[in-house]
């Protein structure tokens, strides 16, 4: 009951919104981002409507200070179950609980189940998400309430890991299914390179207690794209999803970044993997012995137990070991799991070789030396070694600089027909965009090739800068002609405003003669002197449907035919091909009018939606 020494009126409004079960649930979406769906959604609760109690944390603080914060923690709980079924919400549900609350004797009795089944509603679909709301004082009582609520199914997350009393010491004590970092750490990520590293260890430290982390507070595509490369697949914030009272089922997730290269695979850690036999932490030390004995190759062997990895022995400890007198016959036959290395280096075979490499180099040199553990999903799949890693990032930056542009540095012929190829292959439809300068050649003659070169190299640092790194790919055919694929949504913005810049910086290449009138003399093609217009930037633009094109020869095809058509307008211009295949008769287009954009002082907007119908 309330506490005498706190105003009545406050005890009574609590415990009428209480009786009168006056709150009302929300739920925001915990999106599976390699799967692009829901995971499941987190349910929020919110008080009366137009109440001096409406906001949650305004609800819970007076709830505390009466002493009624179990009975409102209850209270809650039901209205989300309840509303969590009513919607048929797909997935797990995600019950916020005061660790004080979840103690409470008469809330872990068989009511919570009867209650469950009274809704047709699996406890093996609800995760019990323990906030950090109030200091934790008897840890021991905390473990068994969790044991107790796992014996019926319940799965436990740990919320606002870095931000509450004791973050670490809950997840070594209760060993949680789910770690959520709080949205501190996450905010800003892709700018801070100490919260990433933050970020990394609680990844790392994750994947080796078997915990799946979950990303709080996502905003941003730039916070997004390291979340997602960093090897965490569970992500909620405003980008993703905002709290609904009926949250779209169906999640339209942002882009995420491809790794264009000649083949994707060769860019993760699953292209380092090496099958290694696992020991079990049952088999002896004498086991292990003549494991390696037999294979002289191996320098460290993992320890897995029921596909989870749970250490890493290695070969000179083993050796080490029974040199010592007696060791052998102290040792020989108990669990090889007594020496072995219980916080190895685990990494999912997604993580991007860039990642791991960021990774290595922050461990300890043991781990360098040692090797890591390859995963899907927690799952043991083999080994990887430091030397390996080094060789294929070595291999990587040889192939990129091969293949790159030697006066730009981009991507040449080879990197631009495999991006095209990858982005096909994985179904993503895109813009490409064909650039090639005007009027280049009499310009080379007038002005000699080193000055038309540093024209070049400004054209290649504008495109750079005006598209997302991210989504976007900027490649160098050679000469004069480029090549952009574009997934941005706005990328049409960021074309007529590369336009705009472009004819600001071009006027710095000409001599104030030119400038002033326009044009300059030089040779044409037949030797004979003649006026030619001062460089221009055309740009020919086509959608591409990826589930209709077969080749990126067809794409390079298309985006050809756009850029003629753009060099048709004089000056700076954008020309924008809307004919695509039909679907239905292969090979054939329907004719639609195509968009000619002369990017001169101002550019018509058109709609995203129209051009990509």
């Amino acid at each position: 009951m309330p506490s005498e020494n706190l105003p009545e009126q406050q005890a009574e409004q609590v415990l009428s919104i209480i009786q009168t079960q006056a709150l009302s649930a929300l739920f925001q979406p915990i999106a599976a981002l390699s799967e692009g769906q829901a995971f499941g959604f987190e349910g929020l609760i919110r008080g009366p409507e137009h109440h001096p109690l409406h906001s949650p944390i305004q609800l819970f603080q007076a709830a505390e200070r009466c002493g009624l914060l179990a009975e409102l923690d209850q209270a809650c709980c039901k209205t989300i179950l309840r509303a969590f079924v009513e919607r048929q919400l797909p997935g797990r549900l995600f019950l916020n609980v005061c660790p004080g609350s979840l103690i409470e004797a008469d809330l872990r009795a068989a009511a919570t189940l009867d209650y469950l089944a009274e809704l047709g509603l699996a406890p093996q679909r609800i995760v019990i998400e323990l906030t950090e709301s109030q200091a934790i004082r008897d840890y021991a009582l905390l473990s068994r309430a969790v044991a107790h609520y796992r014996q019926m199914g319940f799965k436990i997350a740990l919320d606002d890991l870095g931000e509450g009393f004791s973050g670490l010491r809950l997840w070594s004590e209760l060993k949680p299914d789910f770690v959520k970092i709080d949205k501190y750490f996450i905010h800003g990520i892709d700018q801070d390179a100490q919260k990433r590293q933050f970020v990394r260890s609680i990844q790392q430290i994750a994947l080796n207690t078997h915990t799946t982390v979950i990303a709080e507070g996502i905003e941003t595509r730039g916070e997004l794209k390291v979340v997602n490369r960093t090897g965490i697949k569970l992500a909620q914030g405003f980008l993703l999803g905002r709290p609904a009272v009926q949250p779209d089922t169906a999640l339209k997730l942002p882009r995420l970044p491809l790794d264009y290269s000649s083949e994707q695979a060769s860019t993760t850690a699953l292209s380092l993997l090496q099958e290694v036999s696992a020991v079990s932490p049952h088999d002896s030390h004498d086991v292990v012995w003549q494991r390696f004995r037999s294979q002289p190759e191996l320098l460290a062997l993992p320890v897995v137990e029921q596909n989870k990895a749970i250490g890493l022995i290695k070969r000179n400890a083993i050796f080490e070991l029974f040199a010592r007198p007696y060791s052998r016959e102290l040792f020989g036959g108990r669990s090889c799991s007594l020496h072995m290395d219980a916080q190895p280096l685990i990494v999912e075979h997604a993580m991007s070789l860039t990642e791991l490499a960021r990774l290595m180099t922050s461990c300890e040199r043991r781990q360098l030396d040692d090797g890591f553990i390859i995963t899907e999903e927690g799952r043991y799949l083999g080994m990887g070694t430091g030397r390996d890693l080094i060789r294929a990032m070595t291999e990587l930056q040889l192939a990129a600089a091969r293949h790159a542009n030697p006066l730009t540095g981009l991507p040449g012929n080879v990197p631009i027909q495999d991006a095209m190829s990858q982005l096909l292959a994985a179904q993503h439809d895109f813009t490409v965009v064909y650039a090639d300068l005007d009027h280049f050649k009499p310009y080379n003659d007038v002005y000699g090739y080193a000055r038309g070169d540093e024209l070049l190299q400004c054209l290649g640092q504008l495109m750079q800068d005006h598209f997302d790194a991210g989504l976007d790919f900027v490649g160098h055919i050679g000469g004069d002609d480029f090549i952009l694929l574009l997934r941005s949504p706005d990328w049409q913005q960021r074309c007529e405003q590369l336009l705009a810049d472009f004819k600001l910086r071009i006027a710095a290449f000409f001599n104030e003669e030119d400038r002033q009138s326009g044009s300059y003399v030089a040779p044409n093609r037949q030797g004979q002197l003649q006026a030619h217009p001062l460089v221009s930037l055309s740009l020919g633009a086509a959608h591409i449907v990826a589930k209709w094109y077969k080749s990126h020869h067809e794409v390079a095809s298309i985006a050809s035919s756009a850029k003629s058509m753009a060099k048709r307008e004089s000056g700076n211009a954008l020309f924008i091909e809307r004919r695509i295949p039909n679907p239905i008769e292969t090979g054939k287009v329907y004719a639609a009018k195509p968009i000619s954009i002369k990017s001169t002082e101002q550019y018509p907007k058109q709609n995203n939606a129209e051009l990509n119908s």
